[in-house]
């Protein structure tokens, strides 16, 4: 084994510079809970937007490249993998049963067709226009569950959309 060879069994040491780049990274993906106090500031209109627009997107992606730099590659790596580990773990499963794949469709496709629709009829639902960022919420948040609860399968077909040699395969089970 050369010495720049690693084995993927041998854990990274967990010293300073892991724990500055975690922190750095944590504080940059929190900065744009910042932008309310921003707002509330006497500074100029013009000064709160470009503060806010940084605080949204840019300083985010900065403090996530410095805060790698500071790592290194051993213990992005390390972030990276115990994240997917989660996921892995409490993420949804690759096959559902038939009856939450049907629930999961229909949380699925509410949202999305009620999203289709109410501008051309929101007049006739009522009480929508009083309460349409609760609706929507609960739209979003719908669309958003029924994600996990359609599971990984799902997954799989969402992103065969967007691969254009991609084929589907019908097979004979129900």
């Amino acid at each position: 084994m050369s010495p720049t060879t690693v084995s993927k069994n041998v854990q990274p040491r967990v010293g300073w510079r892991f724990r500055l780049g975690l922190t750095i990274l944590i504080v940059g993906w929190l900065s744009p809970l910042l932008i309310p106090v921003v707002t509330r500031t006497s500074l100029a209109t013009e000064w709160k937007t470009i503060i806010s627009g940084l605080l949204a997107v840019g300083i985010p992606e900065v403090f996530s490249i410095v805060a790698i730099a500071i790592m290194g590659k051993e213990g992005f790596d390390l972030i990276k993998n115990r994240i997917f580990n989660f996921f892995k773990k409490h993420g949804p499963p690759d096959r559902v049963s038939p009856a939450r794949y049907h629930i999961g469709l229909v949380m699925f496709l509410i949202p999305v067709l009620f999203g289709w629709l109410a501008p051309y009829g929101a007049h006739l639902i009522p009480g929508y226009e009083t309460h349409r960022f609760v609706v929507s919420l609960i739209g979003d948040a719908m669309f958003v569950a029924s994600l996990f609860v359609l599971g990984g399968d799902f997954w799989d077909k969402v992103k065969a959309l967007f691969i254009q040699r991609a084929k589907a395969h019908i097979s004979a089970e129900t």
